[in-house]
């Protein structure tokens, strides 16, 4: 099938150069879980009749110039070569679906690049767990980018002929309490200082900065080793139940607050007594930079001049946790990183992290931006991100969808972390370099730990 379009070559964005170098080469994986077992000639005819099989991305081969400049050409789609069937079980000696296709894509993290004489996606169909992985290449596009792909592929359960719902657009009052002008002064002299302080940290964290050395610490060279993946479970109900306890608390000030009280709950049990109180450990986290946040509609995405184009439009803010022994209030936890958050958010760090990328590439090429890159993720501790996924049941190609859970290649850190909520649940899928962090199983029971132990300070502060 020929793609639609011209056959005029198209110049790579500099972020899609950028996730193609050798140091910061990044494939995203999503794994959606089927209710029925999966029809493998069906599946095909929905990709290529979905935005998947007629996307230009997608079917574009990556070629590189006589200057050694990277473009994307449009080529014939061979569906066959990009969907990839597995029919018997991945592991016989594990009976639990799950883990056996985690471990499955974590083999697959570490291993097994895409090859470039196709178009830099893959499609698994592991029949015998039904369990449907996606493979693609983060120069293809942004997790919002694909994600909005994929659900323009889907269909609501109550309604198959209706797309997912998208999270609703935010509307606004802009305040003009008095004395407002003074409060907005006020307001752009805090963002300016912080934006300050947080894009001087940025560049001395690329630079040379680095973190102290834990038991959950990756460093150069640990993208290439083994890993392990694990996934932690929490209900929306529960984090919407402990954002209540603080006013003004969002769903990514709970996620924040968890992963700081469950590492250091996990570093007590790893290393007791080897850690001083207040410890700092960076976070490295996506921000989506788009006007809308969430999920965006695929219409909107192809515009060109759209405020939510396709692409990678993220910037980055490093998130510190800081340890702190057991036995500790939960809800401490949540409050300092509500603290930390806010400041984040007064701030414009992710759009220069952004634009200070793309002015690296432009001054010093794509080798060096790289290395920068990888010198941030290898002087920090771990990678997080959020994304809000379809606020209730979807069907692919006919087939309800149970779960969907994302993660990406190994990186320098031997820890990252990506949450996806859907209907109702949000999975966390955590990504350990398994010679560093052997039981991630462990740490995923300490992040779970830490939402229960948060929901019930949070109904005890409720009724005091």
């Amino acid at each position: 099938m020929a793609c639609p379009g011209t056959f005029s070559d198209e110049p790579l964005s500099p972020a899609g150069r950028l996730f193609l170098q050798q140091k910061t080469d990044v494939v995203i994986h999503c794994i959606a879980r089927t209710k029925n077992p999966i029809d493998v000639d069906g599946a095909k005819a929905t990709i290529m009749s979905s935005p998947m099989g007629q996307h230009p991305r997608f079917c574009s081969l990556l070629v590189r110039d006589e200057n050694g400049f990277e473009h994307w050409r449009k080529t014939r789609l061979d569906v066959d070569r990009h969907v990839i069937v597995v029919k018997n079980r991945v592991n016989e000696d594990e009976e639990d679906d799950e883990v056996a296709v985690n471990r499955y894509v974590a083999d697959l993290s570490v291993s097994s690049p895409l090859s470039t004489d196709k178009p830099l996606w893959e499609v698994h169909l592991l029949t015998a767990h039904k369990h449907v992985v996606f493979r693609i290449h983060h120069s293809l596009g942004d997790g919002i980018s694909l994600m909005s792909m994929l659900m323009a592929s889907c269909r609501k359960v109550s309604d198959p002929d209706a797309l997912p719902m998208m999270v609703p657009e935010k509307t606004t009052e802009k305040r003009r309490d008095s004395p407002w002008l003074l409060g907005s002064m006020w307001g752009f002299l805090k963002m300016a200082w912080l934006t300050l302080v947080f894009v001087l940290e940025f560049l001395l964290r690329s630079l040379f900065v680095s973190d102290r050395k834990t038991a959950v610490s990756g460093g150069d060279g640990v993208e290439l080793w083994p890993r392990k993946l694990a996934t932690a479970k929490f209900l929306l109900d529960d984090m919407k139940e402990v954002k209540k306890a603080i006013p003004d608390t969002t769903i990514n000030d709970v996620l924040f607050g968890i992963v700081s009280c469950g590492l250091s709950r996990y570093l007590d049990h790893r290393t007791p007594n080897a850690l001083h109180e207040g410890l700092r450990m960076t976070g490295v986290a996506m921000v989506n930079l788009r006007a809308k946040p969430g999920l965006q509609e695929i219409s909107k995405l192809m515009k060109d001049n759209s405020e939510t184009r396709w692409g990678n439009r993220f910037g980055v803010i490093l998130l510190p946790v800081f340890y702190h022994k057991s036995g500790n209030d939960p809800l401490e936890y949540l409050k300092r990183a509500k603290v930390m958050v806010d400041r984040k958010k007064q701030s414009l760090e992710a759009y220069f992290s952004y634009r200070i990328g793309d002015l690296t590439m432009t001054l010093l090429g794509t080798k060096y931006a790289s290395l920068i890159n990888y010198k941030l993720l290898c002087n920090t501790t771990f990678t997080i991100s959020n994304l809000i996924g379809p606020l209730e049941d979807i069907t692919l190609s006919g087939n309800p969808i149970s779960s969907i859970k994302v993660s990406t290649s190994s990186l320098p850190q031997a820890l990252t972390m990506h949450m996806v909520s859907y209907a109702g649940k949000a999975e966390m899928q955590i990504l350990v370099a398994k010679d560093i962090i052997p039981d991630p199983e462990f740490l995923a029971k300490c992040f779970e730990d830490a939402l229960l132990e948060m929901k019930v300070a949070a109904k005890e502060a409720d009724k005091a």
